[in-house]
């Protein structure tokens, strides 16, 4: 192990900490206290439309940042692309690849979803009310599964920490 490893492992906890601890924050807290708080839906999605956009330049350079770690921690893996397919460790880390892939995926629909223009629109609330509704419900469903699907990949990583072997 050299100096850079456990640096490497740092950056990837705490960009964890942001990613994973910033999207529960505002589907967990934020959300639903607004929710009791700002009883005006136009008014609570344009205010949810700007926090996101600021979460989305510090959450998305954090996915980024968590992609190119993780690559770093499992060179070894890769390396050796058959032990992948070789051990119950592989086995996770695939897993977890799969995932983080679909969270980047999903990640990036949401940022498509929820453009600039779209974000204009909701702002001077000029959206008509069928597909602000169909928007809201869009939003909703996806930012659920980005926080379900980061909890399923912490999890993997907390299974490669222990070196979990099954069987």
């Amino acid at each position: 192990m050299n100096f850079y490893d456990p640096l490497v492992i740092w950056v990837h906890l705490v960009f964890t900490s942001i990613w994973v601890g910033g999207s529960i924050f505002i589907g967990v807290v934020l959300a639903p206290l607004l929710k009791k708080t700002m009883p005006d839906l136009n008014k609570r999605i344009s205010f949810m439309v700007i926090v996101g956009r600021r979460f989305n330049y510090l959450g998305g350079s954090a996915l980024l940042i968590l992609v190119i770690t993780g690559i770093y921690n499992a060179r070894t893996i890769f390396a050796q692309p058959s032990l992948l397919f070789e051990s119950s460790y592989g086995y996770i880390l695939l897993a977890k690849i799969i995932l983080v892939c679909i969270l980047f995926i999903v990640y990036i629909i949401h940022v498509l979803i929820l453009n600039k223009k779209v974000e204009k629109q909701i702002l001077e609330s000029i959206v008509p009310d069928e597909y602000f509704i169909s928007l809201r419900g869009k939003i909703i469903l996806l930012g659920r599964v980005t926080v379900g699907l980061s909890i399923a990949i912490l999890f993997l990583a907390a299974l490669l920490d222990r070196g979990v072997v099954f069987g």
